[in-house]
């Protein structure tokens, strides 16, 4: 090797050597940034689950344990199997939800388990009606009636479903209950379903939450929603209650 030729090694050499620095810093401005955004990307999404998941009406122990108190109190049985079921809906002890232009069901729903109790279903009626006033548009039954079989079988794919016994079973089993969709609905039609219903709940006539999992709004009905409709009534502070199909599609209370 002649003598041009190692100087020139040593003049790369040390060019080499100035540029790693260099090198090492630009890598860790890039790294950190990367990881300010990373992190802050992060951040914000934690963030925006946390404040999108704010309902109104919150699930709770209590809900629950009351909403058993009121099976209770009406003496109503926990419907075991679907022939127990068969012979409720047979008596007239449930009552056949009837679709129309203020009400649609899940095509889902099997026909044996779109009943409820009578009052659960004037207040069904009555949510349909006064939805359709404010927005033309019918709300979605995802489920009503269930037996303590199905929701049984409900449980294994949805470990936030209630049990089926002690003091917080689910209400479905004894026909009270509704599941409405929140699915499709924009932000002023869901406040305006929260409003319609905060107000029943704080006047003890419904319990009500939003689920998480499934996007409904579950609804028991106490029996005394007879009692609270008969007296707005009166005062005409509602319409007259539908009569049949026909003459349910414009009826209903306007609940403030």
């Amino acid at each position: 090797m002649n003598h041009g030729t190692r100087s020139n090694l040593v003049v790369l050499l040390l060019l080499a050597i100035i540029s790693l620095p260099a090198q090492a810093l630009h890598y860790r401005v890039r790294h950190s940034q990367h990881f300010r955004r990373t992190t802050r990307r992060s951040r914000s999404y934690r963030h925006h689950r946390h404040i999108v998941w704010t309902p109104v009406l919150h699930g709770s122990h209590d809900s629950l344990v009351r909403q058993n108190e009121e099976i209770d109190r009406l003496g109503l049985p926990r419907i075991a199997d679907d022939q127990q079921l068969e012979g409720l809906e047979q008596e007239h002890e449930l009552v056949a939800i009837r679709e129309s232009r203020n009400l649609a069901i899940h095509p889902q729903l099997a026909p044996q388990d779109r009943y409820c109790k009578s009052w659960t279903r004037e207040f069904l009626q009555d949510l349909a009606a006064a939805h359709y006033r404010e927005f033309r548009s019918p709300i979605q039954v995802n489920s009503a009636v269930r037996t303590v079989a199905q929701q049984q079988r409900l449980r294994r794919y949805n470990h936030n479903a209630a049990p089926t016994s002690g003091d917080t079973e689910s209400s479905h089993v004894a026909g009270l209950t509704v599941d409405i969709s929140r699915r499709g609905m924009g932000r002023s039609e869901r406040k305006w379903m929260e409003k319609y219903l905060l107000n029943l709940k704080k006047q003890g006539v419904i319990e009500t939450a939003e689920e998480r999992r499934e996007p409904v709004f579950h609804i028991m009905v106490a029996k005394r929603y007879e009692d609270w409709r008969s007296a707005h009534l009166e005062q005409k502070d509602v319409e007259a209650p539908a009569q049949s199909a026909e003459e349910q599609e414009n009826t209903g209370p306007a609940v403030q």
